[in-house]
């Protein structure tokens, strides 16, 4: 077994389908999460087994959220859209934000019931900032934009930190994620910076063909992208320092040299001229 301890089958929501899986519940089970039910488990498992390299990669696309958040921070950005937030882990992104900003402020964004239920209980921000929570779906920019708990937390006419991470690939081509992720940056004050990680298959094409042949089925799916492909999410950005790179080799707290070939992402953040 790859995750903690198995969940209560006791749904927390009204909502939430234990009968389907969500990709945010079968990420908190590789990372070893206990907020997942028996149909999120057996596709973690299934998948793990064809590509043992995805719950390493589901480690390193959470490292990078980290490393992403705090250079932005560093960088004196102290609002943040986190869309895709995930059930909630060590390293949220408003404890990442606030550790070098007490008063920044982050909205989190997730189309799942059971994540949204543990990020208002426990995502709590520094009494300095102030966090808010969305549920909705990356697919709606306009509903996410202007929602008002959006608006009462962020001001859009100054710089925004745009965290998706880990969530593209399961927008497939005909929703036209590049035009959805362009919605996004045209409301973004310019200054703001786009923080992005995708699976792709240009490093390890067997190991993340298994994974997309394991994973994929009618209530859930994954469309890994080329490294060209994924630029085109940076159109109207400046890419930082060292560009689109694999995952963890994204500035990286680390000297440990890793093979290119162990990669399953890209990871790289932009700038909005």
């Amino acid at each position: 077994m790859i995750g903690g301890p198995a969940v209560s089958e006791e749904v927390p929501h009204p909502h939430i389908d234990t009968s389907v899986p969500h990709s945010a519940r079968i990420y908190d089970y590789w990372l070893g999460g206990k907020d997942n039910f028996a149909v999120d488990r057996a596709v973690a498992e299934a998948t793990a087994q064809a590509a043992p390299g995805v719950v390493q990669g589901a480690r390193d696309n959470r490292a990078f959220l980290g490393r992403a958040v705090r250079f932005l921070a560093e960088q004196g950005i102290t609002q943040f859209l986190d869309i895709g937030t995930g059930i909630p882990t060590q390293g949220n992104t408003h404890e990442v934000a606030q550790a070098v900003h007490p008063s920044s402020r982050i909205v989190y964004v997730d189309n799942d019931p059971i994540v949204m239920v543990h990020a208002r209980a426990l995502l709590k921000s520094h009494p300095e900032g102030r966090t808010a929570y969305i549920e909705a779906d990356l697919r709606e920019p306009d509903s996410i934009l202007n929602h008002p708990d959006l608006r009462r937390t962020i001001d859009l006419s100054l710089p925004v930190g745009l965290v998706i991470v880990g969530t593209l690939m399961f927008i497939k081509d005909e929703e036209d994620p590049f035009e959805i992720v362009a919605r996004y940056s045209s409301a973004l004050a310019p200054g703001s910076h786009l923080a992005i990680s995708h699976v792709t298959a240009d490093f390890a094409p067997e190991a993340v063909g298994a994974s997309s042949d394991a994973y994929n089925s009618d209530a859930l799916g994954f469309t890994p992208r080329t490294g060209e492909q994924i630029m085109r999410f940076f159109d109207g950005y400046e890419l930082v320092e060292p560009g689109l790179v694999a995952v963890f080799d994204w500035r990286p707290d680390t000297d440990v040299k890793r093979a290119p070939q162990d990669a399953g992402a890209y990871g790289g953040v932009g700038r909005k001229r």
